[in-house]
């Protein structure tokens, strides 16, 4: 391994708000019913609080590097008020400063009751949004354990454009629970048809220690699951979306955030459960802070931190597993740059992949071949 260079990769933000309405059957996040059904001001403030203070103790991680992006997750973050984020924001610049340009992402449930008017959080500096919608059909929706309806995930996008956002992603699942062909093509056409710039578009999968686990749905056939995830993506396709990402779709730009961890760049992470990866000299390290709310706020920040380095047999599988979810890959570069680890010692294994068509791999480009985006999970097996 080489010594490494911080400064050369971007540095984006993380923030952990671990509380929702209510947990959802299919969720295995760490999100948390919201105590005595109300998130009071008094536990926003302090909560709040310990995000900035934990927010100091990651100062030299940055080595002199400004935040890239932020992107605020949950849980259900449209549960803290836009005054909170603006009080909040004001104390996290003033300990490391944002780019200009810096991206802001808030996720928000479409649950009207749980957010101030989204024109308050584009004024709070949040600047791109992401809509927990999951599904527009009120039986799967009533399954998922939503607490939203189709009018309720339609009028939040609509009321995002008018409060003046450019940005709206909506998240939606498929492979729902006796989900038909037709529903699934459904919900992607109220998503475009309802003004998403951007859909992130994924299949339902079963984790374990969550409710479906314990009792699981009927889910689709496979024949199915396979109809949808084709006529899907010809659907959206045909809507002027661009896939450039395994679940990702675009009108607009990429999402800043989520395009720095695929490239295997480094974030910073504050809130309870928060998980980030930082660069330093000597290698890299990955980092996840104290899961439950209760004990994140009754520990003093510099005890949150659980660290360990990546090793280097470990790092071709670390890095592979985000970069080659990109459809068109990543600059061969950064595997050495941002690991350490030089390429020709995979020549054996990316030789391989090459000869079966699964990957494009020279000088200038790591990436996989349609067929390879196909065999993904196949592909970075090679690699462990």
């Amino acid at each position: 391994m080489v010594d490494l260079n911080p400064v050369s990769v971007p540095l984006s933000l993380y923030i952990h708000m671990p509380w929702c309405v209510r947990k959802c059957p299919y969720c295995d996040f760490n999100s948390h019913a919201v105590p005595n059904g109300e998130l009071s001001l008094d536990l926003e403030q302090e909560y709040l609080t310990a995000l900035v203070e934990d927010f100091k103790t990651q100062v030299d991680f940055a080595q002199g590097r400004q935040i890239h992006s932020v992107f605020i997750g949950g849980g259900t973050p449209s549960l803290i008020s836009a005054q909170g984020y603006v009080w909040l924001f004001d104390q996290l610049k003033q300990i490391l400063p944002f780019e200009d340009d810096c991206e802001i992402t808030l996720e928000a449930n479409p649950g009207t009751v749980e957010h101030d008017p989204f024109a308050a959080y584009l004024d709070a500096g949040i600047n791109r949004l992401s809509i927990g919608v999951q599904s527009f059909n009120a039986e799967h929706l009533k399954k998922l354990g939503r607490i939203h309806s189709h009018d309720d995930a339609t009028s939040a996008i609509h009321l995002a454009t008018e409060a003046g956002f450019k940005r709206i992603n909506v998240d939606l699942m498929h492979g729902l629970p006796e989900q038909t062909l037709e529903q699934a093509l459904f919900d992607l056409k109220m998503a475009v048809e309802n003004g998403a710039t951007h859909v992130s578009w994924y299949q339902l999968t079963i984790e374990p220690n969550t409710v479906f686990f314990r009792t699981q749905p009927v889910l689709p056939m496979d024949e199915v699951l396979e109809d949808i995830q084709e006529q899907g993506e010809k659907y959206l396709k045909a809507n002027g979306f661009i896939n450039y990402e395994v679940s990702a779709w675009r009108k607009e730009l990429p999402s800043a955030h989520n395009l720095n961890y695929w490239q295997f760049g480094d974030y910073l992470a504050i809130g309870a459960g928060a998980h980030g990866k930082v660069t330093q000299p000597d290698g890299v390290y990955r980092f996840q802070k104290t899961r439950l709310p209760k004990d994140y706020l009754a520990k003093v920040p510099a005890d949150h931190l659980q660290f360990k380095k990546i090793e280097a047999d470990e790092m071709p599988f670390e890095f592979m597993m985000n970069a080659l979810r990109l459809n068109d890959g990543v600059d061969a570069q950064f595997y050495l740059t941002r690991t350490g680890c030089d390429l020709y010692e995979l020549d054996e294994v990316l030789t391989s992949l090459r000869q079966r068509k699964l990957l494009v791999a020279d000088e200038s480009r790591l990436a996989c071949t349609e067929q390879g985006h196909v065999f993904l999970n196949s592909v970075l097996e090679e690699f462990l």
